[in-house]
């Protein structure tokens, strides 16, 4: 509730317009939510970022049910599952000494392709067989996937990237969507 009155004292100064939660879960939801509404400004209430992505699908029950019933839209973060769902990992291929895993080989460790499960190195693969079945490129296909779920309010999405030739490939999907039809989507789940 303190954090929540600080927080509503900005929007009264007009330093900030909305509010926005990070890593939550549903009852983390439900908590912040009845604390904004004791302090009158629960429609401020906007945002969620939280890990979302073709590998991470946390967000689909619980949460996403929670966010809907107060109309809180998820700003999701990690799309690329720290780049395991970019391609340049497939079968067993190593990246750049640069890229996440290599550099950081502690980072994100359920994704990181030197210790991921197999069934979640097997889901990065096949995502990537999808994407050039469809004639796109598997970091597209993974972005365009988010970007289509109707939880996200906009279809806004944080990426990362770390140079930028990388930017510009992560921003291509905004210009022009992959189409994702109803089989498409159907072969993805």
């Amino acid at each position: 509730l303190e954090t929540a009155e600080a927080l509503r004292d900005l929007m009264d100064e007009g330093k900030i317009r909305a509010f926005g939660l990070s890593n939550e879960t549903p009852l983390g939801v439900c908590e912040w939510r009845a604390a904004y509404e004791a302090l009158g400004v629960a429609d401020r209430l906007a945002t969620i970022q939280n890990s979302y992505s073709l590998v991470d699908r946390r967000f689909d029950g619980d949460l996403a049910e929670a966010c809907d019933r107060y109309g809180i839209g998820l700003l999701p973060w990690s799309v690329l599952g720290g780049g395991l769902l970019s391609g340049k990992y497939r079968d067993g291929a190593s990246a750049s000494p640069r890229s996440r895993f290599n550099a950081y080989p502690a980072y994100m460790k359920r994704l990181s392709p030197g210790s991921a499960s197999p069934d979640t190195l097997a889901a990065a693969d096949a995502y990537a067989q999808l994407a050039e079945d469809a004639g796109v490129a598997p970091a597209d296909l993974a972005i365009a996937f988010v970007r289509s779920r109707r939880f996200l309010r906009g279809g806004a999405v944080i990426v990362g990237a770390t140079d930028l030739d990388q930017l510009a490939a992560n921003l291509a999907p905004f210009d022009e969507d992959p189409a994702l039809d109803a089989a498409l989507l159907a072969k993805i789940d």
